[in-house]
């Protein structure tokens, strides 16, 4: 779960006028479901090593230091963490925004207003279909759907703002306008749709093509026009370029692909990747102070000079605002290797994460 960020200026903690704004942490591998797209290959018997306690409060400390604003809890499916509620109240202590991203399916009243006592200020939950055995064939578990909607409800009585996410494939692609008009009426305001990017099991997943992403990013953006609801496409930076060309607002400094500008993510053993969706392993803060490989980390430093994009990315006049998507550019790109949750090595990276991004439609002049 994303929220729009305008980047900051440097900071005193920051050597390259890049801020950690926003960072994800999968606090676990644990999960109660099987999605078929799951990124991580979360549930997977025997994975483990994840970040204790005690390092999960370095972390936090450090991450503060580094002038995170929002630290997004996710998973696996994070209420599977026994000490999740801890984690979240010492954050919330330190000044932190404290956002989580769920599956829903444990979330009963307790939960909810228990979330609301240690500071969870969001709880995102996903809701693929407004059909129960869709959503339910997606996610792994037959009334996933239901206990979803529970969640939802749940959160809304106790007082936690619900985001409701669904990703975009073939089979919903067509109801997305109907999930957003159910989540209205669901009480939730803010929405995120993610457009699925070839990583973990979503290797295995199809995609739509192209000029679907591009239809539909224009349908949602002429769908909320004149609603007091926030829709983001994620995975989708074009949808800047869209919104300008048909006259639809953004917020100030509002970007498509933030990875390694204003974001990247903690993976469960503590190994940092540019976002969640490209498994690029740049050093784990069980050997490296995170400020360091913020700052220093030679993927990050080459994902922030534009003047490296290829293709049509590198000779497009929105490339720093949109950038396309380096996730998916970089799983595009891979020929054989099946990183499924996997982390890779840059040095063992068979992907290009400066490709150009082959679900954009738009051709520059240049070209």
């Amino acid at each position: 779960m994303t929220e729009r960020v305008t980047i900051p200026l440097a900071t005193p903690g920051s050597r390259h006028g890049y801020v950690p704004t926003l960072v994800s942490w999968n606090v676990t591998f644990r999960c109660n479901l099987r999605c078929v797209h799951c990124y991580l290959d979360a549930g997977t018997p025997g994975r483990g090593d994840e970040l204790s306690y005690e390092e999960g409060i370095s972390l936090i400390d450090a991450l503060t230091r580094a002038g995170t604003r929002i630290l997004i809890l996710s998973g696996g499916e994070p209420l599977l963490r026994d000490d999740l509620f801890d984690l979240a109240h010492y954050g919330t202590k330190k000044g932190l925004h404290l956002a989580m991203g769920t599956n829903g399916t444990l979330i009963n009243e307790e939960v909810a207003y228990a979330l609301k006592e240690v500071g969870i200020r969001k709880v995102a939950i996903s809701l693929d279909s407004v059909r129960p055995a869709d959503h339910d064939r997606f996610r792994g578990r037959t009334g996933a759907w239901e206990k979803a909607i529970q969640g939802i409800k749940a959160c809304r009585e106790a007082g936690v703002p619900v985001q409701i996410h669904a990703t975009v494939t073939p089979f919903n692609h067509t109801e997305i306008e109907s999930i957003l008009a159910f989540g209205e009426q669901l009480g939730a305001r803010d929405f995120q749709l993610f457009f699925l990017v070839p990583a973990g099991r979503g290797r295995g997943v199809g995609d739509i093509v192209p000029d679907q992403y591009e239809g539909m990013i224009r349908a949602v953006l002429q769908y909320t026009a004149g609603k007091a609801i926030s829709v983001r496409p994620t995975c989708a930076p074009q949808f800047i370029r869209i919104a300008r060309q048909i006259g639809a607002p953004t917020e100030p400094g509002t970007r498509g692909c933030m990875a390694g500008l204003t974001y990247c993510r903690i993976y469960p053993s503590g190994e940092v990747t540019p976002c969640p969706y490209l498994p690029v392993r740049l050093a784990s803060v069980r050997e490296q102070p995170f400020q360091e490989i913020w700052d220093d980390a030679p993927v990050l430093r080459e994902l922030r000079d534009f003047r490296l994009l290829e293709g049509r990315c590198g000779k497009c006049a929105y490339a720093e605002v949109c950038r396309g998507c380096r996730a998916r550019a970089f799983g595009a790109s891979l020929s054989h290797h099946d990183s499924c949750g996997v982390l890779l090595r840059p040095s063992e990276a068979a992907g290009n994460y400066l490709a150009e991004d082959p679900s954009c439609l738009y051709q520059p002049e240049a070209v």
